[in-house]
């Protein structure tokens, strides 16, 4: 399951970098959807890396805010699950 995750992740920062060339080539872009579907399903870390490092999509809105928001959903899911495993009744 981490090779899973690492992969779809090391997938995401490779879809920002895409992204960046097509735009700076005036190439055919990556829709931003496909972008956020990415990060949505467990790439968000590749994608604020992709996004960051690249400084790609950094400042344009409402895609920072969107990716924002997915990943606080995530670390809000991760902390419930932790949260639910450290204090489960055995």
């Amino acid at each position: 399951m981490a090779v899973a995750w690492i992969a779809l992740n090391v997938y995401a920062f490779t879809m920002f970098a895409w992204d960046k060339w097509s735009a700076e080539n005036k190439k055919r872009r990556i829709p931003e959807i496909n972008l956020l579907f990415v990060a949505l399903i467990g790439g968000s870390v590749g994608a604020v890396a992709g996004q960051q490092i690249l400084r790609h999509k950094s400042y344009k809105e409402p895609f920072r805010t969107q990716l924002f928001a997915i990943v606080v959903l995530q670390l809000a899911a991760v902390s419930f699950f932790v949260f639910r495993l450290m204090f489960a009744k055995s």
